[in-house]
């Protein structure tokens, strides 16, 4: 991926109610955007005056961003940005094939008109963030669709689960829609998923779903080894199974 440089807009406007978030949000679109990238050494001094603010500031966004795996603080070099390995990515894509299929059936089953009229919006903002949008817009929109996604499932334990893995989640999917190969297919996929919840086929949307998460994950891995040097297979992404309800009175 090509470095983009760190522009004046990545300096913080003080205000002293939201500073930690400020702050906070400007390190972790700096690391999605690629300004930062993996194994980047984060010091902290260099980080105040970029910033503009106070180190306790920086150190206190930095251990948020650790809780969310995407920082490092290793032995005395200090911290750094995070590097997701092909093993640490494989993971992840194979949880949210589970999670993510199973948030989409529960959507299909459970969502009420308004969902689907937020989720068809959802949508279409994604499709012109992919057309014209920069990578956080993108990033945003997609975010965006899987908020509907997450809200009219119904289920909060696995929105929670997902949740908790968005910060690499959104990393590893701004590595794959960075990829001119991908942009052009995604919102296709995401199509697919809306087009199966709207027909009432839960099995349906929860393979396209599938399909979608194993599509992306096969642009990101592929990337990743490459720029991480690995020269073994790429373990294939297990799709996980879709089971039917039993019939009553058979």
């Amino acid at each position: 991926m090509k470095r983009l440089p760190l522009d004046d807009s990545f300096k913080v406007n003080r205000n002293p109610i939201t500073l930690r978030e400020i702050v906070l949000d400007k390190l972790r679109n700096a690391i999605m955007n690629f300004q930062l990238l993996p194994g980047d050494r984060l010091v902290e001094r260099d980080l105040c005056e970029r910033l503009g603010v106070s180190r306790t500031s920086v150190r206190e966004a930095l251990r948020h961003l650790e809780s969310e795996g995407l920082v490092e603080f290793a032995d005395a070099k200090g911290p750094s940005v995070a590097i997701i390995t092909l093993e640490d990515a494989c993971d992840i894509y194979e949880l949210r094939c589970v999670l993510e299929g199973l948030i989409v059936q529960l959507f299909t089953l459970r969502a009420k008109a308004k969902d689907i009229r937020a989720l068809e919006k959802a949508l279409e903002e994604n499709r012109k963030a992919l057309q014209d949008g920069e990578l956080q817009q993108v990033l945003e929109s997609v975010q965006g669709f899987y908020d509907v996604l997450l809200e009219g499932s119904g289920n909060h334990v696995a929105a929670t689960q997902l949740r908790q893995l968005q910060a690499r989640i959104s990393y590893l999917r701004a590595t794959s829609v960075s990829q001119t190969n991908r942009r052009s297919v995604s919102n296709e996929e995401m199509e697919r998923i809306v087009a199966a919840i709207k027909s009432g086929d839960p099995l349906a949307a929860h393979q396209a779903s599938v399909d979608h998460v194993r599509a992306a994950a096969k642009v990101a891995l592929d990337y990743l080894k490459l720029k991480q040097n690995e020269t073994g297979k790429v373990r294939e992404i297990v799709a996980p199974i879709m089971l039917k309800e039993p019939r009553i009175g058979r």
